[in-house]
């Protein structure tokens, strides 16, 4: 099994000590923290591309490209890419690069993203949000099986005639990861196309995402991609030596992104209660010392099938020293327990 991370990069106020982190300070410790990941063995470091005053990264590639030169095996991938707002052929383009500069760790991770922002900013209609998607999703595919690209062109993407689409991965192709929220669509759409899903779970109970996967797996089988069918857990969590202390840590920086998005979205504010029940042996957050992270890793791992886990640790801002030893932590004492259970 495959264990990672995955940030977006948060900017703000550490809501613990009042200090004020910007994004050259963020991008410079996040730089930090890939490097450590790849000390400590862990397999995928993953970033989120958003368009927000409270994060870091809207060019997923040019950090991953920075991230290219101080690693040596760890995978580099967008978490997600927002494809539907941008051009498929740069955003291969980019990721090739990448691809080239760390000799062949690049990923992709599309999906429709769950702000909205880039859409009015780059000029796209919102009422377009699923045809956009489905579009230039299969132009990227196209791209990526393609060295000349023969497209004929839909609504929302243009008709190319044999051009090349430069520079190419260094293993002949990248890997297209599809992210997805929980809908059937989704799982249906993955799966016949091929890809390996991520699915992203944030909330609710994880087993009940079960049928989710087995759709996404009997897709692939029916379109004859069986042997294509990947499935990886995208999740909130910290890990920490002591499972209580870890809590005390993640908390603050958590209820603070969690109460923000609340205000946009019409939810009231987290409470201790409420994150202690999450981070139960059935709830959605990752949250404990590596006996209890591998404990429920494991267990899920029945119901849902997955060989990739990826945690998102940095939510909101934590102190740099303590999200170092998280990362320590993860890579030497989940990882390898997550391995041994093959």
């Amino acid at each position: 099994m495959e264990i990672g991370l995955y940030t977006f990069g948060d900017v703000g106020t550490n809501p613990v000590t009042g200090e004020r982190i910007d994004a050259r300070r963020r991008l410079k410790d996040l730089l930090q923290e890939i490097r450590l990941a790849d000390e400590v063995g862990l397999d995928v470091f993953g970033l989120g591309e958003h368009h927000r005053p409270n994060y870091a990264i809207s060019s997923p590639s040019t950090v991953l490209a920075a991230a290219a030169s101080v690693t040596k095996n760890i995978r580099l991938s967008s978490a997600v890419s927002v494809l539907s707002s941008d051009d498929p052929i740069r955003v291969f383009q980019q990721f090739a690069t990448v691809d080239n500069l760390s000799d062949g760790r690049a990923e992709l991770m599309v999906g429709r993203g769950s702000f909205v922002e880039s859409f009015p900013l780059f000029g796209y209609d919102l009422n377009d949000y699923d045809a956009l998607f489905e579009e230039k999703l299969a132009m990227l595919l196209a791209i990526n099986e393609q060295e000349r690209l023969n497209w004929p062109g839909t609504a929302h993407t243009p008709k190319v005639d044999r051009q090349g689409v430069y520079p190419r991965p260094v293993n002949g192709s990248l890997p297209v990861w599809v992210a997805a929220g929980g809908t059937p669509q989704s799982m249906v759409r993955a799966g016949a196309l091929g890809c390996p899903l991520a699915l992203a779970i944030i909330g609710g109970e994880p087993r009940r995402f079960a049928p989710l996967a087995d759709l996404y797996r009997r897709a692939a089988a029916q379109a004859g991609n069986e042997d294509k069918a990947r499935v990886s857990l995208n999740v909130h969590g910290f890990v920490g030596e002591d499972g209580k202390r870890a809590a005390d840590i993640f908390f603050p920086a958590q209820k603070a992104v969690m109460d923000q998005l609340g205000r946009e979205r019409g939810w009231g504010p987290q409470s201790r209660a409420q994150f202690d029940a999450g981070i139960g042996p059935e709830g959605a957050q990752f949250v404990g010392s590596p006996a209890q992270i591998v404990d429920k890793i494991l267990s899920l791992r029945e119901d849902l099938g997955f060989d990739r886990v990826t945690i998102q640790m940095a939510i909101g801002v934590i102190e740099q020293s303590e999200m170092l030893k998280a990362i320590e932590v993860l890579g030497t004492k989940v990882a390898p327990e997550l391995r041994k259970a093959g």
